[in-house]
């Protein structure tokens, strides 16, 4: 084989092996990173669904306990119902039902027989019905409580039973209280999302999912004893249980699995990740589809491809310039070095030539056959001495032309009537040749014929008189020019579609990553509805309760809901930062007194828990954002006081350089190294907490953010079993800051009496019914008369002229209706301006702002109701002086 095609073969051999190879190795990573990332999302999309889940249950855990205390249910267990009384207790189920939104509230005798029920209006009733056979009757029989998913025998709905025992006064169990929760409500939102959302029983039976054709499905075949104990409880009725098959086609690490879906078919492949829902035997799924992870190697084995080629072009471009150039090179010297010779012998014998061409009849010349280009010599007066047959050639003379002593002029005629001369008058370009020659002026330059023949034509004065001109062929130099110059060109519009390409796989991410800060905000200031009404409802129970354990209860309630809006908040935060909507306000002030803030404020708490929190005092002051750095510091703190089970809790700082590091030391059991970096995630918690604090893992991840959004930078050491140190780096102020005027307090102080809100009128207008109907039934307890508690439109058609309250409070997102617009609308209709609240649960700077300038007041949801009142107590003074 030729050595430039075996060199072309093997060029191509190690293009081809190198593009393979990039793109099979680009293909693994993008899809093994892309795997792994979809893996986390789906973790805490799992663990999103889970607690959504579990505060859905949550919601009505303790109705069944408050309803067990209930004087006239324990009373009615006692004796045999007169039709009135269960008329009566049936109107009271019924009463309850409806505040609490649940399905069905069932009362039964020991014997597991409904005596009365809040569906008793339905065709289906539960009342007198026999339900001892069902697992949660027993176990409330037996143990107090109970639970089971089921789906019911009367009505033929399935739903998840709670059920509290009912005790007499000796503590003995006489009937029970059974709350049916419907969960279809939960289906229809797991529907929004593209995945396979399932829940299963500890049979592996699916009993709630996103996709119909995957209820009731068995994730493994049951075992005997296990058709036996359905068969018992009836738990799903006469509902047929199908089978699923899937088939594992590989390990996805974490705890996940890729499957290929066979019944119901789905294409595939999907990811499939598994989690315990605590405080029950189920287990919750999701299935998520692989595909687009399919879709990254492709495109990253694409662009691993192109990349490899471009580079591959780009390497074989410079080495053809290089060769060209040293071939250039090679020839100009080698041309240099003929034209030099013969310069030579043209200057040492001249005369013997120009002699012996004239007594020649040919002026071919024997010393310049051997030269690769044309050559051509004229005399001082332009006529022809000598050529070479490569001169010949290149032009196509005739014969006749060429003799010695023939005018170069003829041959210039003779090549522009061949068109040769290029466009223009032909006189003039003959005149313009002739003229350079007389002149005698060395030139260089390059010139196309028609048949794409490029010659390269150098000329020379002689010593004596005359020219001599060379003619070089380089037609393939340029075609190869011409050729790496396309070559360049195609590689520039590939690399420019390539950043294009990644221009806008930059601007779909951050569109998704704009989506999903919007809907963390939107689905944080729906949560925050409920939990509103929570509370106040919450608030109301305990000043219905006199007994220890009702009160108990209560509390328990509260911390629930108390620990869940601060989840809210802190998920709220991470949107506000990740969207820019949280101001930053850096200034210069003393460090000794928030030191102080926080030793008073976590003092107790660690107290409570047995521990002791020391504060170093200090007397620099500081360049940052105090609040921020509050809440940096209170993160902090709450950690170091959760994940210490004895000791002591240390706060203090240390000076470097003109930068002070703000340190909480704690005795805790450490951090393991590989850990130290994933803890400042969301959602990332240590398992050695307290059992009843461990916190929803967002603290350290708010702590990061934070950290970022002011320039401090955030680092922690940590020995395991000897504790860890957070720190937060600040700048110090160059100089000592003035006192920063105290800002006045948001809410004043609780008074000491009610009597500003006695008699009061007042008017609730928000589109959420148990929130309306948990501030109504708060104000009436504190004095106030509720003239108006419910939706936007509704408030427009009650107001009227000398209809209007005292004091409005105003939700701000009601539907189409907002709050801050609505209440010009309803003060023309009454033709007056009452004191305004607005209560919202959006974290809004600018609306606290516009609520400032027209001194509205502002509450943001879950409302506190001692601050509620407090802050009602103040509008109503406020009225009073004026």
């Amino acid at each position: 084989m030729p050595a430039p095609r075996r060199r072309l073969y093997w060029t191509l051999l190690i293009v081809t092996a190198g593009m393979l190879a990039c793109m099979l190795l680009a293909s693994q990573v993008a899809r093994q990173r892309s795997l792994h990332g979809e893996s986390q999302n789906v973790q805490r999309q799992l663990m999103l669904y889970a607690q959504a889940l579990g505060q859905r249950i949550d919601r009505y855990r303790t109705l069944p306990e408050v309803l067990a205390l209930d004087p006239e249910l324990r009373a009615a267990l006692t004796h045999a119902l007169t039709p009135a009384e269960v008329d009566r207790l049936n109107r009271k189920l019924e009463q309850a039902n409806g505040a609490s939104q649940s399905s069905t509230l069932t009362l039964l005798d020991l014997s597991g027989r409904a005596l009365a029920a809040s569906n008793w209006r339905d065709a289906h009733s539960n009342v007198g019905v026999d339900y001892s056979f069902r697992p949660y009757v027993q176990q409330a029989l037996a143990q107090g409580s109970g639970r089971f998913y089921g789906i019911g025998m009367t009505t033929g709905l399935p739903g998840y039973f709670l059920s509290e025992a009912i005790r007499d006064e000796r503590n003995r169990i006489t009937g029970l209280i059974a709350i049916k929760i419907a969960l279809q409500e939960l289906e229809r939102e797991w529907r929004q999302s593209p995945d396979i959302v399932l829940a299963s029983d500890r049979h592996g039976v699916t009993f709630l999912a996103s996709r119909d054709e995957w209820r009731y499905r068995l994730l493994h075949p049951l075992t005997r004893q296990d058709e036996q104990e359905l068969e018992a409880t009836r738990q799903y009725a006469d509902q047929p249980l199908q089978p699923s098959r899937y088939r594992i086609t590989a390990q996805a690490g974490e705890g996940g699995v890729l499957v290929q879906l066979d019944e119901p078919a789905e294409p595939g492949p999907f990811l499939w990740r598994s989690q315990p829902l605590a405080e029950t035997d189920w287990q919750l799924h999701l299935l998520h589809n692989t595909q687009a992870t399919t879709v990254a190697g492709r495109w990253a084995a694409a662009a691993a491809a192109g990349l490899w080629l471009a580079l591959a072009l780009l390497v074989l471009f410079v080495r053809q310039r290089q060769r060209l150039a040293a071939l250039r090179q090679r020839s100009r010297q080698e041309l240099e070095t003929v034209l030099h010779q013969h310069a030579q012998e043209l200057r040492t014998a001249q005369d013997g030539i120009v002699q012996a061409a004239k007594q020649a009849d040919t002026g071919l010349s024997r010393s310049l056959q051997h030269l690769p280009q044309g050559v051509v010599v004229i005399d001082s007066e332009l006529r022809l001495v000598a050529w070479n047959s490569r001169y010949v050639e290149l032009f196509r003379f005739p014969p006749e032309l060429m003799r010695v002593g023939q005018p170069i002029e003829d041959l210039i005629r003779h090549n522009a009537r061949r068109g040769l001369l290029g466009p223009g008058p032909t006189e003039d370009a003959i005149a313009r040749r002739l003229a350079h020659l007389r002149k005698g002026t060395p030139h260089l330059h390059e010139s196309a014929k028609s048949d794409g023949t490029v010659l390269e034509i150098r000329g020379n004065p002689l010593p004596e008189g005359g020219f001599v001109t060379s003619y070089a062929d380089i037609t393939s130099y340029k075609n190869a020019a011409r050729e790496l110059r396309s070559l360049a060109d195609a590689l520039e519009l590939r690399i420019a579609e390539r950043t294009r390409d990644l221009d806008q796989a930059r601007h779909e991410a951050e569109e998704a990553n704009r989506y999903k800060t919007r809907f963390v905000a939107a689905a944080v200031h729906d949560l925050l509805q409920p939990l509103n009404a929570a509370r106040m409802f919450s608030s109301l129970l305990r000043s219905h309760l006199h007994d220890d354990a009702g009160r108990r209860v209560a509390e328990s309630i509260d911390g629930a809901l108390a620990a869940q809006d601060g989840i809210l908040n802190s998920l709220l935060d991470i949107s506000r930062m990740e969207s820019g909507q949280l101001e930053v306000h850096v200034r210069d002030f003393a460090l000794g007194p928030l030191l102080q803030v926080m030793h008073h404020n976590f003092g107790i708490i660690a107290q409570s828990r047995g521990l002791r929190l020391t504060a170093v005092d200090s007397r620099y002051a500081i360049r940052s954002d105090e609040a921020l750095l509050r809440r940096i510091l209170q993160n902090l703190l709450s950690n170091a006081i959760r994940y210490t089970p004895k000791g002591r809790v240390l706060i203090g700082c240390r000076r470097q350089g003109d930068q002070l590091r703000i340190e909480v030391h704690d005795q805790g059991p450490g951090i393991p190294e590989s850990l130290q970096r994933e803890i400042f995630e969301e959602f990332r918690r240590l398992g050695e907490g307290h059992d009843e604090d461990r916190g929803a893992g967002l603290g350290l991840a708010i702590v990061e953010r934070l950290g970022r959004l002011l320039g401090h930078e955030i680092g922690l050491r940590s020995q395991l079993g000897r504790g860890s140190v957070f720190w937060v780096c600040v700048p110090l102020a160059p100089a000592a800051p003035q006192a920063a005027p105290s800002a006045p307090d948001a809410i004043a102080r609780e008074p000491d009496q009610d009597a500003p809100l006695l008699g009061a009128t007042a008017w609730y207008v928000d589109d959420d019914a148990p929130s309306c109907e948990a501030a109504a039934a708060l104000l009436r307890r504190w004095g106030c008369k509720v003239l108006f508690a419910g939706g936007p439109q509704a408030a427009l058609d009650a107001a009227a002229p000398q209809t209007a309250p005292q004091l409005v409070l105003l939700d701000v997102r009601m539907g189409n209706f907002h709050g801050p617009d609505l209440y010009p609308q309803l003060c023309e209709r009454w033709q007056q301006s009452p004191q305004v609240i607005l209560v919202t649960a959006e974290h809004n700077i600018a609306l606290r702002r516009q609520a400032a300038e027209k001194s509205w007041g502002f509450l943001l949801k879950p409302v506190r109701p001692a601050a509620l009142r407090a802050l009602i107590s103040q509008m109503l003074l406020r009225t009073m002086t004026h």
